[in-house]
């Protein structure tokens, strides 16, 4: 047996952005991501978002590929929902997903943040960096634009103070 402590803040939308998720299928939607999390052996700190996207904050133990855990958990929970269906259309993930590691001290934060996503996008506080997807590999490079006040890479998205940085 290994010994990790990977944690990882992790965030995909609905088909086009369309609002499937409603308050009637959000708690259930919740409760499915973190129960499927778990049978990967998947620990799910946080689980939030809004009515077109999710955030998850999880440690994955490094036998699962992320991208494995989250195809497993966005193809399942598409499965969940259409099978009851709640929707008069079909629920479909967006291709793609970000992935974000975060470190250990970071972790609160990560977990803060996605509990406050419905008061981030009404008081517009959202991270761009936080809520940003994509359906084609990207991994860092300098030659993206950086968000605005935000230098990426060489620093943490979450508010942490340097003497807290774990690095």
């Amino acid at each position: 047996m290994a010994f990790w402590k990977l944690y990882y803040h992790l965030v995909w939308s609905t088909k086009n952005r369309q609002p499937f998720i409603t308050a009637q299928i959000e708690p259930h939607l919740y409760a499915f991501l973190v129960s499927r999390a778990a049978e990967m052996n998947v620990f799910v700190y946080q689980v939030n978002g809004m009515q077109e996207h999710v955030h998850v904050v999880a440690a994955i133990p490094p036998k699962h590929a992320i991208a494995t855990v989250v195809k497993n958990l966005k193809g399942a929970s598409s499965h969940f929902i259409n099978d009851r269906q709640w929707l008069d259309e079909h629920f479909v993930w967006q291709r793609g997903y970000g992935a974000l590691s975060v470190g250990e001290k970071q972790r609160p934060f990560a977990e803060r943040y996605v509990a406050n996503q419905k008061q981030h996008h009404t008081q517009q506080t959202a991270n761009s960096w936080l809520e940003y997807t994509t359906q084609f590999d990207e991994g860092p490079s300098e030659a993206k634009p950086k968000a605005e006040g935000l230098i990426r890479e060489s620093g943490a998205v979450y508010q942490v103070n340097d003497d807290e940085f774990p690095f």
